[in-house]
């Protein structure tokens, strides 16, 4: 039985009430919070669409000015960021840099404080670069007064990329009846390799451009910026680097054919070491050098990676680079002639880097060289086998930075390369004493097709010197230089010395020295026929079978050559007292 003022499991009639009151209080507090929030939001809301009637306002007085006042709208890689700025160029003058209250205000990479002046006087626009400023119109470079049109494109350091808008201009050409056609991104890039000799490096003319050669310049035209970057950013950091774009031809790659590759090299501007990158391996440099500059310019005080091998900007001085190639045609083999030749290591550009002595010369299975053997027919090879060893004896006049060198070389189906051992370097020479045994069993028709047309391709490979200080270089340190050397690199070439650099030339000089060779052999043979002839007539032999000499000269081998002769020679010494003499000279019956 409950007590009378007490409500429920212990709680009192005074405490229930006070609880009742309580939450009545909670809930209009919070009723008043609501009706606040719902105004504040609705107050919010006015104030957003008051703020967006400004800026459409804004906008569309804007866009009222644009169609009578000159201005520069920018062009992007990323089409959806193409012209999201303005700078509208007033009457009178507009500077342009990196300085507070300047009119057109620009930042970043090869922007100066004071970069340039636009001058704007009675509707005609002129730009004036400040010295040392780097300004492009339409490709190129500005270094006076450059009167501006409508559609020219305004290139500010390395990044800002703007088109002239002359709405009076625009208007005189459109009654001149011009076509007006409005400037792209990729365009205006294009524009600017041209001006660089990018465009047309292959040398074929527009019309007569393969896909190769449009898919190779539009390559280029991807590069060109990303370099021009990474040169602004180590210039800025103080890296004391240099990138320059180069074009690696397939046949300094190892193949026969393809295109060229487009690749950039690095340059240590102190050491004078140089190293090739691929084209990805510096597009992942060149991500992490913008991140670098980006803390830098953020004031981060780690921004300088503490370890090298962080640094995107710096390579090992005993990383491999590529010397050059020497193509070694294997023609001679086919009539089992040996080679043996100094021939021109060339580079990428079809340029002398200095010379490798190499030999081919055919053996037997267990490695003892035949140097007496030839064929006359090269198709009697076929289902025989064939041993030759190639040897690579050394390598002579590198680039001095070079202090040790090696090779590697694939001969027919070969997935491997063969490798030599570093060299040891005597004065000028590299000593690499390299030889490595082939074996074919048996010879086909498709490996002696390989032995007659094709060739084998030595890549010569160094390791430069750490820290030399030297300037001298294995290529050239021009942005333009190499492009043009890359061009120039199928053309003849030859070097000093009478050496052969120029792959056609190398191919000529084995043809050349495998016909001195055969008809070397040819004349020994015809020196032995003469002679055994002799040895007839003195002994008074009568009969040489004609089927006998035919089997020897269709033998194509001297040692054949001699064994054969002897065997008839001493057949017709067993035949003396039974032939019928007619004549004391020897008759070929």
């Amino acid at each position: 039985m409950l007590r009378r003022g007490q409500m429920g499991i212990g709680y009192t009639e005074e405490e229930v009430a006070e609880m009742r009151h309580s939450l009545e209080e909670q809930l209009k507090k919070n009723q008043e919070e609501m009706e606040k929030m719902n105004n504040s939001w609705q107050q919010r809301l006015k104030e957003a669409e008051a703020q967006n009637k400004l800026k459409l306002e804004e906008e569309r007085q804007e866009q009222e000015r644009m169609k009578s006042v000159p201005h520069l709208w920018n062009l992007h890689e990323d089409p959806a960021l193409t012209g999201m700025v303005t700078h509208f160029i007033i009457p009178g003058k507009s500077k342009v840099g990196t300085l507070k209250g300047t009119e057109i205000l620009l930042s970043g990479l090869s922007i100066l404080p004071d970069h340039a002046v636009i001058y704007n006087k009675d509707g005609v626009v002129n730009v004036r670069p400040n010295a040392d400023a780097r300004l492009l119109v339409n490709g190129d470079e500005v270094r006076s007064d450059k009167m501006l049109r409508h559609n020219d494109r305004v290139l500010f350091g390395h990044n800002h990329l703007y088109v002239l808008h002359h709405p009076q201009d625009l208007a005189k050409q459109l009654r001149e009846g011009r076509s007006v056609e409005k400037p792209t991104y990729d365009a205006a890039q294009q524009e600017i390799a041209q001006h660089l000799g990018l465009i047309g490096i292959t040398g074929n003319r527009s019309k007569n451009r393969t896909q190769d050669d449009l898919l190779l310049e539009e390559e280029l035209v991807q590069v060109l910026p990303h370099v021009n970057q990474a040169n602004a950013i180590s210039q800025e950091l103080e890296k004391r680097v240099h990138f320059d774009i180069i074009l690696v031809a397939p046949q300094a790659r190892g193949l026969s054919e393809g295109r060229a590759e487009v690749c950039v090299k690095l340059v240590d501007c102190i050491s004078g070491n140089e190293w090739v990158w691929s084209k990805n391996k510096f597009t992942n440099r060149k991500y992490m050098m913008a991140e670098m500059y980006e803390h830098y310019m953020e004031g981060q005080t780690d921004w300088d990676a503490s370890c090298k091998d962080k640094d995107p900007f710096w390579e090992a001085s005993d990383t491999e680079v590529p010397i050059g190639t020497v193509h070694v045609y294997l023609q001679s083999l086919a009539y089992v002639i040996e080679l043996d030749e100094t021939l021109a290591i060339t580079d990428f550009r079809g340029a002398e880097q200095g010379y490798l002595h190499v030999a081919v010369v055919p053996c037997d299975d267990q490695g003892l060289e035949r140097r007496e053997d030839f064929l006359e027919n090269p198709q009697e090879m076929i289902g025989k086998e064939l041993h030759f060893k190639i040897k690579i004896l050394s390598a002579k006049n590198l680039p001095t930075k070079i202090r040790t060198c090696f090779c590697k070389y694939k001969v027919y189906l070969d997935d491997k390369s063969t490798m030599t051992h570093e060299s040891l370097q005597t004065g000028e020479t590299h000593d690499i004493n390299h030889q490595h045994l082939f074996t074919f069993n048996p010879v086909t028709k498709q490996f002696l097709s390989y032995l007659t047309n094709s060739s084998v391709v030595i890549e010569v490979w160094g390791k430069q010197e750490r820290g030399s200080g030297e300037q001298g270089s294995l290529l050239p340190s021009s942005s333009t230089e190499p492009l043009s050397s890359a061009r120039s690199s199928a053309s003849d070439v030859v070097g000093a010395n009478g050496h052969i650099t120029d792959g056609d030339k190398c191919k000529l000089l084995v043809e050349v020295s495998t016909f001195r060779k055969r008809a070397e052999r040819a004349e020994q043979i015809l020196m032995r026929i003469k002679s055994l002839l002799d040895e007839a007539v003195e002994e008074k032999l009568q009969v040489l079978a004609v089927e006998d000499l035919l089997k020897v000269l269709g033998s194509g081998s001297s040692a054949t050559l001699s064994r054969d002769l002897s065997d008839n020679l001493g057949a017709s010494k067993d035949n003396k007292g039974n032939a019928n003499v007619t004549s004391e000279a020897c008759s070929v019956q």
